[in-house]
C-alpha cells in the first residue's frame, strides 16, 4: 500500500524547523508529506477563516495538519477542500508524539513478569461494597491479586464469604492472616495464597492446599527461614519466601542484603517483597521508590510484590508499580537505560520543556490585531499579549492588575478563563513543567484529560 500523504501548514518562521522534524519523522512513521507555508510570520496568528482564504491545495493528500495554535472550528475547511483537517501539537517538538512516536528512538515493550498483590488493609472493618470497590480499582490499576488484610487479635468471621464474593467477581485473592480460622475459611472459598507462615504456624499451614508465603520469625533473624522451609519442603508445599523489607531507619540496607542472601541460598525459590514498608513509611513521592524497587526485583528474580495505598502520598502506588515493572523488564532485558521509553512516571516535573524564543514572542506580539490573550512561559516568566500590549512577570495577580489597567477583559467568562490560564502558567513556572495555552498540564500517569474541557472553545461558544 502507498504511504499516507499529509500536508503540513505553517508560517514562515517555523518552516525550516518543521522540515527538519519531518525529514526524520516521515521515515519513522511511514508517511509522505509536503509543507505549505502561508503568508504569515508566526503560526500562532492563524485563524481557520484566514487559512480557508489563503490555502491552495493542488496535489492529492489524505489529510491536512494545521498548527496547534490555529483558532476556529475546522469544519469550514473540511467542506471547502473535501479533506480531513486536524490540529497538530502547539509545540513543534511534540509532533512525533502526535504520530504515536513518543518513544523515539526506542519503543518500550508491554511485557512484565512481576506479579502485584494489592492489599486491602483492615478489610474486616469495611462493607462488602467498599471491599469490592477497592478490589475493582486495584485490578483496573494493574493488580494481579487482591490481598485481604485482616486485623491481628480480632477474628474475622466473614473471611470466607468476602473471599468468595471477590472470586465470584473474577478476582484472584490472597489472605493476609495468622488466624487459622480466617485462613482456612478463605482457602476453602478460593484464596490462592496465604500471607504468611513461620515456625509458629507452619505445621498446620503446611497442610493447606494452597500456596504460602514464608517469613522469618523475627525481622533480622533470617536463620528461622531455614527451619520453616524444611518443614514446607517435607510436606510438599508450594511457597514463596519473603525476608521482609525494613523501613529506612530500622535496618533497610541490611534487609536488602537478606534478599540477596535468599537468592544465593535458594536459587530456584520464588520470592515476594512487601514494598509498602518503603512507600508507606517514607514521606516522599512514591513513583521513584517503586521504580528502584521494581529494578531490584527484576534483577534478583523476585517475581511478586505486595503493595498498599493507605497513606495519601501512596494513593497511586499500584498504577506506579504496574508501569515500573514493565519499564524495568524492558530496560534490563534489552540492556538499555530506562530513559526516553515512557514518561508517565515523571509526574511532578516534565521530561523536557520547550519555549518560544524572545524573537518569536516579539514577532508575535507585534503582529497581533485582536483582543484575544495569548499566554506563554519563557525565560522564567509568564508572558501575555494581545493587540493592546505585551506584559510579562512572575506574579499572576500583579499581571492581571496590569492587564485590566491597559486592556479590556470584556466578560466574567473571559476573566475566569484568563485566571484559569494564569493559574496553570504559575504552577508550570513553579514546577518546571511544559505550559501550552488551552491544554492541561501533564501529570504523567495521573493526567486525566477528561477533566480538561477546552476552556478556549467554551469562551468562543459564549461569544457567538
Amino acid at each position: 500500500m502507498p504511504n499516507e500523504r499529509i500536508l503540513f501548514v505553517t508560517g514562515r518562521l517555523a518552516e525550516q524547523a518543521l522540515r527538519r522534524v519531518l525529514e526524520t519523522l516521515s521515515r519513522e512513521a511511514g508517511f509522505d508529506y509536503d509543507v505549505s507555508v502561508l503568508g504569515i510570520s508566526v503560526a500562532a496568528l492563524m485563524h481557520v477563516d484566514w487559512v480557508r482564504r489563503k490555502l491552495h491545495i493542488e496535489s492529492r493528500f489524505d489529510r491536512v495538519i494545521l498548527p496547534g495554535w490555529c483558532h476556529g472550528e475546522l469544519h469550514p475547511l473540511v467542506e471547502e477542500f473535501g479533506l480531513p483537517f486536524e490540529r497538530g501539537p502547539k509545540m513543534l517538538h511534540d509532533l512525533p508524539c502526535h504520530f504515536g512516536r513518543r518513544n523515539l528512538p526506542g519503543e518500550m515493550s508491554d511485557d512484565y513478569d512481576i506479579e502485584i498483590l494489592a492489599e486491602i488493609n483492615h478489610a474486616p472493618q469495611m462493607t462488602d461494597r467498599e471491599v469490592l470497590r477497592l478490589a475493582n480499582r486495584f485490578s483496573a490499576d494493574g493488580a494481579d491479586v487482591i490481598d485481604l488484610g485482616s486485623i491481628p487479635g480480632e477474628r474475622w468471621a466473614r473471611a470466607g464469604e468476602v473471599t468468595r464474593m471477590l472470586r465470584d467477581e473474577g478476582h484472584r485473592v490472597s489472605i493476609d492472616s495468622f488466624d487459622r480460622f480466617e485462613v482456612e475459611a478463605a482457602v476453602a472459598d478460593g484464596a490462592e495464597l496465604v500471607l504468611s507462615c513461620n515456625s509458629h504456624n507452619v505445621e498446620w499451614a503446611a497442610g493447606l492446599d494452597t500456596e504460602l508465603v514464608v517469613i522469618p520469625d523475627e525481622t533480622g533473624a533470617p536463620e528461622s527461614l531455614h527451619e520453616s522451609i524444611e518443614v514446607l519442603h517435607g510436606a510438599g508445599s508450594v511457597f514463596r519466601v519473603d525476608p521482609v523489607l525494613e523501613p529506612i531507619g530500622f535496618g533497610f540496607a541490611a534487609s536488602l542484603k537478606r534478599y540477596f542472601d535468599v537468592r544465593d541460598q535458594w536459587p530456584e525459590v520464588e520470592i515476594l517483597m512487601g514494598v509498602g514498608n518503603l512507600t508507606e513509611l517514607t514521606e516522599v513521592d512514591t513513583a521513584g521508590v517503586n521504580v528502584v524497587l521494581a529494578a531490584l526485583c527484576q534483577e534478583l528474580g523476585i517475581r511478586s510484590v505486595l503493595t498498599t495505598e493507605v497513606i495519601n502520598w501512596a494513593r497511586s502506588a499500584v498504577r506506579e508499580f504496574d508501569l515500573a515493572r514493565r519499564l524495568v523488564r524492558h530496560s534490563i532485558g534489552r540492556h538499555v537505560l530506562p530513559k526516553h521509553l515512557d514518561g508517565r512516571l515523571v509526574m511532578l516535573r516534565d521530561r523536557r520543556v520547550t519555549e518560544f524564543s524572545h524573537r518569536e514572542l516579539k514577532d508575535l506580539a507585534s503582529n497581533l490585531s485582536d483582543p484575544n490573550f495569548r499566554v506563554f512561559l519563557a525565560a522564567g516568566k509568564i508572558h501575555l499579549m494581545n493587540r493592546d500590549g505585551y506584559w510579562c512577570g512572575t506574579d499572576p495577580f500583579e499581571l492581571f492588575d496590569r492587564i485590566t489597567e491597559d486592556s479590556d477583559v470584556p466578560t466574567p467568562a473571559h476573566a475566569f478563563y484568563l485566571g484559569h490560564e494564569l493559574c496553570k502558567a504559575a504552577t508550570a513556572l513553579t514546577l518546571g513543567k511544559q505550559y501550552s495555552q488551552d491544554e492541561a498540564l501533564s501529570w504523567g500517569l495521573l493526567t486525566d484529560s477528561r477533566r480538561e474541557s477546552s476552556a478556549h472553545r467554551a469562551i468562543e461558544r459564549r461569544s457567538r
